[in-house]
């Protein structure tokens, strides 16, 4: 498991809330820390939600424990009819995530009833409160969370972990099972790099003047993503296909290995430029029309298609899969190329994602 900042917040918010319940003095600061475990968010955005969602449901919670309590006491069958009560609130409201605070502030205001009640219920609600305000401090204040630098870096590390199992299987070959099963890595890893766009997205902590240029690398980061969602593609089709790639011609199965080194070293070049690596006066020609260009690239293999016996029908499609692969990757490049271009052109002194060190 991997010491993230989110942990650390977790602990801050706990001691953070201890203390100012103690400071002032109330009884049972247990309940702020418990308070401050749910309001822990990995993003400013979502702690904002967060936020409202919670109040709302520590007041919901305190208003309906209070009232039952004074209509019908506390007895336990009454605690878990108000828990319903409480349950089809939330629900109506769309408040789910929130459930879990309202179900705790609503047990601990019913845990006792005496001549004081009420002024105990005001203070647990108070402790619980401080809670949910002390971990928003700490969502905000502490710690800020990079998820630029990590959605850069976890495209980086998958794009050359797929780039090189591609060279191997253009040229060594590789045993199926072992990449088969590094297949499904990739997959996996796929879904977190969509998650980290999604924290990305969400993150409002940049500047108004800076709305433009984020929206720019959103579209960016889009097309960076589905670029190496192509690569993932011509990489599964490659090895689904290992032995109809082996019954190419000599002439055409280096046509394919020219082709592909010329697109990876387009899309690592690309990577490479956007965070300021490489010099941005390189014409992007000198580097993509190293290997064969498009037009030959696909004559050569529609007339390999058209050529094919009717035993060979199989194979065509086949072969018409990883082709369209090939050519769908070629067009992302082309596009993030543009893109790049354009952001470089708009947004010179954008500070750029830096590298991580790859797990």
């Amino acid at each position: 498991m991997k010491l993230g900042a989110r942990i650390f917040k977790t602990g801050i918010a706990i001691v953070l809330a201890l203390f100012v319940s103690t400071l002032l003095g109330l009884p049972s600061p247990v309940f702020a820390g418990i308070s401050a475990v749910f309001a822990i968010q990995p993003t400013i955005y979502r702690s904002y939600l967060t936020l409202i969602q919670q109040v709302q449901a520590n007041i919901i919670g305190a208003a309906i424990g209070i009232s039952f309590v004074l209509l019908f006491g506390n007895h336990i069958v009454f605690v878990g009819l108000a828990a319903i009560v409480a349950l089809i609130i939330m629900v109506k409201l769309h408040l789910e995530k929130s459930i879990g605070l309202a179900l705790v502030t609503l047990m601990v205001i019913m845990e006792l009833q005496n001549e004081h009640f009420v002024q105990f219920s005001l203070i647990r609600f108070v402790t619980i409160m401080i809670g949910v305000l002390a971990a928003s401090a700490v969502n905000l204040i502490f710690l800020p969370p990079q998820y630029e630098t990590k959605l850069f870096s976890q495209i980086n590390h998958v794009t050359e972990d797929t780039l090189k199992w591609i060279r191997l299987s253009l040229r060594t070959g590789t045993d199926y099972h072992v990449l088969k099963k590094d297949i499904s890595k990739i997959r996996e890893r796929l879904i977190t790099i969509d998650n980290f766009y999604l924290m990305y997205k969400e993150d409002r902590g940049t500047l108004k003047r800076n709305l433009t240029s984020k929206k720019r690398k959103m579209v960016l980061y889009r097309k960076m993503i589905l670029a190496t969602r192509r690569s993932y593609d011509i990489l599964r089709r490659m090895n689904q296909f290992e032995n109809d790639i082996s019954l190419l011609t000599p002439d055409l199965q280096k046509t394919l290995v020219d082709y592909l080194d010329s697109l990876m070293s387009y899309h690592e070049h690309l990577l490479l430029r956007f965070v300021g690596k490489v010099k941005t006066t390189v014409e992007m020609e000198d580097v993509f029309e190293l290997g064969v260009d498009r037009e030959q690239f696909m004559s050569l293999f529609t007339a390999e298609i058209k050529s094919s016996t009717s035993e060979e029908d199989n194979f065509s499609v086949h072969l018409l899969h990883l082709l369209s692969s090939v050519l769908e990757y070629g067009e992302n490049l082309e596009h993030l190329d543009q893109l790049i271009t354009s952001f470089s052109k708009f947004h010179p002194d954008d500070k750029l994602p830096e590298f991580e060190e790859d797990e």
